[in-house]
């Protein structure tokens, strides 16, 4: 049967286009890092759009929170809202005034011809927050999907395929257009984004994503030109409660400090962002103009950032230490339980909890990050969904001096695994390679219980039904916990182990540890097994197999 595609645009398709928006510049934001070349070669504009639109999703993720089915209008005006909030860097703040001019008109009407004449409001919108546009840049990209949306049919689907068509053949055009690409033979670090965010835009609309050119754009290994070469030392960046006409005249101001100067907002918010020479007159002139806070600093030439730090350079509310103050080494561990959390905490991780449901933003491991204090820190996230959170968040804070491994734990289990042999006496390198092997050898399984009748990859479940996972997929569907828990144990111990680690969930049986224990014991031969505690929130059981 045809797939039915949406006639207009609802809350839950918002929701949909942010999520995989976010899960696009998480697969590409190190393709699009390693081919920034402008306006600065500093390589952070995949991260900047990642962090962007990871705000944007949380704004939207916050609404359906508090309402089941909430209503479209507030549902777009959200996502502009956590965009402004959250942007980051040149093309992030560019792309929050592209939302924020589609929320605009998508909050009159939600059908193809206000989808189209959004996104013709956005690029002009994005264009005028620019001081001095320049093409072959986003905004060259997010013309041309504007005029190829405008053309057309005006289903829904149809403007968003022909947007994104559009973008991709601008894309492809911006070395022609802007000498510095031509020379590192790249396309457009920012247009590169803005399609993807476009690509995830069809996907959400019409239920398949547009067909990806894999090849590398106009070369994988870009010149880069050092930063210091070119153009003022730092990038400034606020947000500023003021109203119009002062925004007005700090455009002036900042404008004859710098350049690369895009202001963004309204309604009395507003997203500032410049690169300069002498940053605490870029931050003095936001004093000036209203309030200023959320203040980022950041020395092009050392890749520095005085994250949260005021004009006169004192610590920020966050208490980030400088780089030269931090101890040796540290390790910090995304947990699914209070128990887990306490026991990495005994062990020396500074941790970071993992609500159900609510999985921990790139900012919260930025701020566990600078609260473990230390030069090096091994970052565990212990969860697959995760991985492109923490790569973001590794490397904001990499800019600022510390050094950040990311070992790809994709369970607790074998984040505890990896802890077990972290050792700090060791060269940072070693460590992080024993971590690494420690994890990458233990396999995981996990019990849940069915939340509704779905299709997995070992048959139909019904609500209600205890599913038996191993290593992320459902290996088995039982109605008895002990008893499909013995058969997961089972089915990883097949084929060998030496050590069993179960995590049990507060509610779990209570007798379920021992019996699993003695399970171990009467049929798998010189297997030990150790038992914790998950505390409340925590998975069913978890079983780690080293």
């Amino acid at each position: 049967m045809p797939q039915t595609l949406p006639q207009a645009l609802d809350s839950a398709v918002v929701r949909s286009w942010c999520s995989l928006a976010l899960e696009a510049l998480g697969r590409e934001r190190e393709e699009i890092d390693s081919i920034n070349v402008y306006p600065v070669a500093d390589g952070d504009t995949g991260t900047n759009l990642y962090l962007t639109v990871e705000s944007a999703s949380q704004a939207v993720e916050a609404v359906f929170a508090a309402i089941t089915v909430p209503d479209f209008a507030d549902t777009v005006r959200a996502m502009a809202h956590g965009a402004l909030i959250g942007a980051r860097g040149n093309s992030g703040t560019i792309l929050s005034q592209l939302l924020r001019g589609m929320s605009e008109v998508l909050a009159e009407g939600r059908d193809g011809d206000h989808l189209a004449r959004a996104l013709g409001r956005a690029s002009v919108s994005a264009r005028e927050a620019v001081a001095h546009p320049v093409e072959g840049t986003i905004l060259t990209v997010a013309a041309a999907a504007a005029s190829a949306a405008a053309e057309g049919s005006r289903d829904v689907a149809a403007v968003a395929r022909a947007a994104y068509a559009g973008a991709r053949t601008a894309l492809e055009a911006t070395p022609a257009q802007l000498a510095v690409l031509e020379r590192a033979g790249v396309v457009d670090a920012g247009g590169r984004g803005l399609v993807a965010v476009l690509g995830a835009l069809v996907e959400a609309v019409s239920g398949q994503a547009p067909v990806r050119d894999r090849r590398a754009p106009r070369g994988a290994a870009p010149v880069m030109e050092p930063c210091s070469a070119a153009g003022p030392a730092y990038e400034v960046i606020y947000l500023l409660e003021a109203d119009r006409a002062a925004v007005t005249r700090l455009r002036e101001r900042l404008d004859a400090l710098g350049d690369s100067l895009v202001v963004v907002g309204g309604d009395g918010l507003w997203n500032v962002h410049v690169h300069v020479d002498d940053a605490g007159a870029a931050v003095e002139a936001g004093i000036e103009a209203g309030r200023p806070h959320r203040i980022r600093i950041t020395h092009f030439g050392t890749t520095g950032a005085a994250g949260g730090h005021g004009a006169a350079g004192g610590a920020g509310a966050s208490g980030t230490q400088a780089p030269g103050d931090r101890a040796g080494r540290a390790v910090v561990a995304v947990l699914p339980g209070e128990g887990l959390a306490r026991l990495c905490a005994e062990a020396g991780a500074t941790t970071v909890l993992a609500r159900p449901g609510e999985p921990p933003a790139s900012g919260e491991l930025v701020d566990a990050i600078r609260r473990a204090g230390a030069r090096e820190v091994v970052l565990l996230p212990n969860d697959a969904a995760l991985r492109h959170t923490a790569a973001a968040a590794a490397e904001q804070v990499r800019a600022e001096g510390i050094r950040v491994a990311l070992v790809p734990t994709r369970a607790a289990v074998q984040g505890i695994a990896a802890l077990a042999v972290h050792e700090p006496e060791r060269r940072f390198d070693e460590d992080v390679v024993a971590m690494t092997a420690a994890a990458g050898a233990t396999r995981y399984g996990e019990l849940a219980v069915a939340e509704r009748q779905s299709f997995t990859s070992a048959g139909v479940c019904q609500a209600g039904d205890v599913l038996g996972l191993i290593d992320g997929d459902v290996a088995v569907i039982g109605q008895d916990v002990r008893a499909t828990a013995v058969t997961v144990l089972d089915r990883m111990l097949s084929a060998g182990g030496e050590l069993v680690t179960l995590v049990l969930a507060e509610d779990a049986p209570e007798d379920l540890a021992a019996r699993l224990e003695a399970h171990v014991r009467g049929t798998h031969l010189a297997v030990d097994t150790v038992t914790y505690p998950g505390g409340p929130q925590a998975p069913l059981l978890l079983i780690g197999v080293e």
